[in-house]
């Protein structure tokens, strides 16, 4: 089977219900897109890759991956996406080390939309719109800012793509940016 953004979107859906949860997969999906454009890659692969790849987080959060791997497989996903998908947790709750620029990109973007996502809500302007790669680095850090993101993760995915960190938070920037409103990043939460 030759999955779609809509087959993606609908499979999202159905083991996720959590609002923030969603936005992430839309965050990842947009900045995958992002990249993919910017290193002429399959556009569309990577945005499907980027929205699931949280897939069962929700639901079975004990066996994240583990639960993905066993729903693509039945749903007769290729075997790149299921290992692409299977990457970004390398290290974690996977033993998949991202090998193609797709599961590099897919594995230090992943934590860093949340870091970017951070960084702009305690903006006064709760926007993306105007934000530069200084903001997030400015935080980067303090331990207690977004304490949840590994940063290890990020860094040691900067070093696999061979790219400066600043260049990648730019360009997840730029591509949040693109669906800020959908992420509620476009300064409609500001007081």
């Amino acid at each position: 089977m030759m999955p779609t953004r809509e087959i993606a979107y609908q499979l999202l859906l159905e083991y996720n219900q959590t609002h923030g949860l969603i936005k992430h997969g839309l965050a990842v999906e947009a900045t995958m897109r992002h990249f993919a454009k910017h290193f002429n890659e399959d556009v569309e692969k990577w945005g499907i890759v980027g929205l699931i790849h949280d897939l069962d987080y929700e639901k079975y959060p004990e066996q994240h991956c583990v639960m993905t791997e066993k729903i693509m497989r039945e749903k007769e996903w290729p075997e790149e996406y299921i290992r692409a998908v299977l990457s970004h947790a390398w290290g974690i709750c996977s033993e998949y080390k991202p090998e193609s620029l797709l599961e590099k990109t897919l594995y230090t973007i992943d934590e860093l939309t949340g870091l970017v996502t951070t960084s702009a809500l305690i903006r006064p302007t709760k926007s993306i719109l105007d934000m530069q790669p200084k903001s997030v680095k400015s935080k980067w850090t303090d331990k207690r800012f977004a304490a949840k993101i590994d940063r290890s993760i990020i860094e040691k995915g900067s070093e696999m793509m061979g790219m400066e960190l600043t260049q990648i938070i730019a360009l997840t920037i730029e591509g949040m940016v693109v669906i800020a409103d959908q992420l509620e990043l476009d300064g409609r939460l500001a007081s």
